[in-house]
């Protein structure tokens, strides 16, 4: 997992995109990971599915060590499109981890495999259809409202998952990290007793939102340094 993800968070990416003004792409909520306390992090492996694992055979022959396989199966609930084979042949491959639109089987055996996996959930069977396969197949995907390729990035931890793009994952996850520091500062001094209502004088944010009614508490935290919301 890079680095400027190993002490971070969904939410912290999530925070920094706001305040850089970045396109919030986070899949639809209920994508969580197989086994709790699972992340990952890495660049985009896409591939649509279409009821046939050859496609997974055919898009791993593209990975490169780290990427994270994302399936789009269009956030299908009548069928798990990946199991226990297909992660082996993923972990194979060098994937540092799946992440699905859709849903996942083998559940016992995705546990003793280790390979952090995450999706809406388990459900027994697998696809019976065939359907005709796009040219782009295993280039683009869609994830809940977003498309995402290979130029895009992807976090995912307990609280969800979110995509990047490649270009700015730097800035982000740097952004990332000072809200961190300065979150993990305001939690050690409610600790030590000053309240949050105090540290983000919260009696003078009072009073400048009744002479200005567009002074809002996130224009109030930015000019103080919080970062409680963005």
């Amino acid at each position: 997992m890079p680095m400027d993800f190993a002490d971070l968070s969904t939410p912290l990416i999530a925070d920094a995109c706001v305040r850089l003004g970045e396109p919030l792409r986070a899949a639809p909520a209920g994508i969580v990971p197989v086994v709790a306390g699972q992340r990952v992090a890495g660049r985009v492996l896409p591939v649509r599915h279409y009821g046939s694992v050859d496609v997974f055979l055919e898009v791993l022959a593209r990975a490169e060590a780290g990427d994270v396989l994302v399936i789009d199966n269009g956030g299908r609930e009548d069928e798990a499109c990946i199991g226990d084979l297909a992660v082996l042949e993923a972990e194979a491959a060098g994937v540092a981890g799946v992440v699905v639109w859709g849903l996942h089987r083998d559940t016992p055996d995705l546990v003793e495999i280790g390979l952090p996996v995450f999706s809406y959930g388990r459900h027994a069977p697998g696809p019976v259809r065939l359907d005709e396969r796009d040219a782009d197949a295993l280039t683009r995907a869609r994830f809940g409202e977003h498309e995402v390729t290979g130029e895009d990035f992807v976090f995912g931890d307990e609280d969800g998952v979110l995509f990047v793009a490649s270009a700015r994952v730097e800035a982000v996850s740097a952004t990332a990290r000072n809200i961190f520091r300065t979150e993990r500062e305001q939690a050690r001094r409610i600790r030590a007793g000053e309240t949050l209502r105090e540290q983000t004088r919260f009696d003078e944010y009072l009073k400048g939102r009744d002479e200005d009614a567009s002074y809002t508490f996130r224009r109030h935290l930015r000019r103080i340094g919080g970062a409680i919301e963005e």
